[in-house]
């Protein structure tokens, strides 16, 4: 990389450092440090959202996606449009209210007043693992583009790099750093993928004919997908915009009920069809790129094996000119640290406040610091992770699976039926994400092919009926 290159890039993490170093000095509880002190606007949390949600997994993972796929990997994110709007309708007119009633902070807190501290304590490990695994993938998808378009460093060394510049804003900063970040961070992203790398990346393959010399039909077609792959994404996507704990720290960050679904209509808007079909589209162009050799001089010559999710950093790397590979490789990191400083407030505000909250001293400096030790630690754990691992996209998924088929369930009898019970969803959140995990670990063949996570939730589900009809709450609080 050229040292103008080197240059924006380097000035660019300083100013992310900078932006936590601002709010370091402005939080003053672990209001503002978790939500914002919840004065937040649609705008800004509707692009945060939208950051955290595709940011830089998904876009490695997309263009993956594409360079496997083509058009179709585009239908990923068309779930993601679907579960933004049907949450923005269904989930937050409720829990803004609870929210503002009880001066709510995390995700498990709401089960806390619903089902009960137990049920809250299991929620609250549930999350943060997922969130930790998530975290991860983040971590990974910055060492893979930096390793990629920075050929002194190996993938260990971007890893260290990548990780501890997000893990220090994000610890000094908190949330509102979190979220005005991710406002810049998506503007640089969308500005560099829409006058920078989509227009240079085809121009660099030759444009259409080249495309359509080097591509199989069904790669430029939407309708080369399974109604199993659509079913699994449906499933493992959707539902995490109701159990997202970095989407209830925006809800209770915003001002109001109106601005969180605003909100929550731009974040849908954004995912499909916009970054879905971008991310595709590079990921596509690096198909073309690779079969053509340009990827030659880099080790990876046509008909060599190649790992997809590797392509589009290559992509970027051949085809950008000298300034300008800076300001793309800037956004794309942009990306990555959006959903990663995200991932990791949502994983530290399940230990600190839902796990091990009851243990920590009330006094607001104090229980502020420890929040931040707190978000350290989880940051060191998560790059450790991170460096065992392989696929950017898988991983992310898992998380999702994770989170999504021991909390979903619950979640939905929450809102929609008085008869849930805390022993209904204690034993659904325990059936659910076990078995998801063991079937994910255990690698077994299910039938059509179907994702764990369609088991999992068919189990909490079984379950989670079961056990509030055997041991119902008497005075459980429903949700208006």
């Amino acid at each position: 990389m050229h040292t103008l290159d080197l240059l924006i890039f380097v000035l660019y993490m300083l100013a992310m450092l900078g932006v936590g170093v601002y709010f370091l000095r402005k939080n003053e509880g672990t209001d503002d440090y978790f939500v914002g002190g919840r004065q937040m606007g649609s705008l800004h949390v509707g692009l945060s959202v939208v950051a955290t949600d595709v940011g830089g997994g998904f876009s490695i993972g997309l263009g993956g996606l594409g360079f496997i796929m083509g058009l179709s990997g585009s239908w990923m994110l068309f779930t993601g449009l679907l579960g933004a709007w049907l949450s923005g309708v269904l989930l937050i007119p409720k829990m803004a209210r609870l929210g503002k009633q009880f001066g709510l902070q995390t995700f498990p807190q709401v089960f806390g007043k619903v089902y009960g501290p137990q049920v809250a304590l299991i929620a609250g490990l549930i999350s943060a693992i997922g969130y930790l695994g998530f975290t991860s993938s983040q971590l990974l998808a910055g060492a893979k583009l930096a390793s990629a378009t920075f050929p002194e460093l190996s993938l260990m060394h971007a890893l260290l790099i990548m990780g501890l510049i997000a893990v220090v804003y994000t610890v000094m900063g908190g949330i509102k750093a979190v979220i005005y970040t991710d406002t810049v961070q998506w503007a640089l992203l969308m500005g560099g993928l829409v006058f920078i790398g989509i227009p240079m990346g085809y121009h660099a393959i030759g444009g259409m004919e080249a495309i359509r010399a080097e591509l199989a039909p069904e790669m430029l077609q939407l309708s080369t997908i399974s109604w199993v792959q659509l079913l699994n994404w449906a499933i493992t996507i959707m539902p995490i915009w109701f159990v997202g704990m970095t989407l209830y720290q925006r809800i209770f960050a915003c001002k109001s009920e109106k601005e969180a679904q605003k909100a929550w209509f731009i974040a849908g808007l954004f995912e499909w069809p916009v970054m879905a079909f971008m991310g595709v589209l590079l990921g596509l162009f690096a198909k073309v790129a690779w079969q053509q050799n340009l990827f030659a001089e880099l080790g990876f010559a046509a008909g060599q094996a190649i790992d997809p999710e590797m392509g589009l950093p290559l992509l970027l790397r051949q085809v950008l000119p000298v300034g300008l590979m800076g300001i793309m490789v800037a956004a794309y990191f942009s990306a990555i640290m959006s959903t990663a400083d995200s991932c990791l407030m949502a994983a530290s505000g399940n230990v600190m406040t839902d796990v091990f909250g009851r243990f920590f001293s009330k006094t607001k400096g104090t229980l502020l610091l420890k929040s931040q030790l707190v978000t350290l630690g989880i940051g060191i754990v998560a790059i450790v992770i991170a460096t065992t691992l392989e696929s950017v996209l898988d991983l992310m998924l898992l998380s999702y699976a994770f989170m999504v088929s021991g909390l979903f369930v619950p979640v939905l009898g929450m809102l929609f039926w008085k008869g849930s019970s805390a022993a209904g969803a204690a034993g659904a959140m325990i059936a659910g994400g076990l078995s998801t995990a063991m079937l994910s670990y255990l690698a077994w063949e299910l039938p059509f092919g179907l994702d764990p996570n369609v088991f999992g939730i068919t189990l909490s589900l079984m379950v989670f009926i079961l056990l509030s009809l055997l041991r119902p709450d008497q005075n459980r609080l429903e949700l208006k």
